[in-house]
């Protein structure tokens, strides 16, 4: 980072950090990203289910699916979604940074890095 009179500038090299989201914001923004990529995200209650089930990624007829507790926090929602996301080919999309920087900071790398394993399943 450069400084000039007291005032931050940032180099080509570096960018600033991520501009603060509100959570509810964030989290819609997940949404439509994974909307773009063929991923529906849908939200229900597993309370009744009668057997222990987990959020998170599945295929249903060939088709992806994020599916989400709806009785777990608005956190816990971004963090599910944003793991799921990691693993999807969204390089080639335009992502908001801090929806980027949610994404790198709650994914996984899963067996190979780089490698989409969600897809290569």
């Amino acid at each position: 980072m450069l400084s000039i009179f007291g005032q931050k500038l940032w180099s080509s090299a570096l960018r600033p950090p991520s501009i603060a989201m509100k959570p509810e914001q964030l989290y819609q923004d997940l949404k439509d990203l994974a909307e773009k990529l063929d991923l529906t995200v849908s939200e229900q209650s597993f309370r009744s289910s009668g057997i222990p089930v987990k959020s998170g990624f599945c295929i249903i007829k060939g088709k992806m699916h994020c599916i989400i507790d709806k009785n777990i926090s608005l956190h816990k929602k971004t963090q599910v979604l944003a793991e799921v996301l990691f693993d999807l080919p969204h390089e080639s999309l335009y992502v908001v940074p801090a929806v980027r920087d949610t994404i790198k900071k709650y994914g996984k790398p899963k067996g190979d890095a780089g490698k989409n394993n969600l897809l290569d399943s």
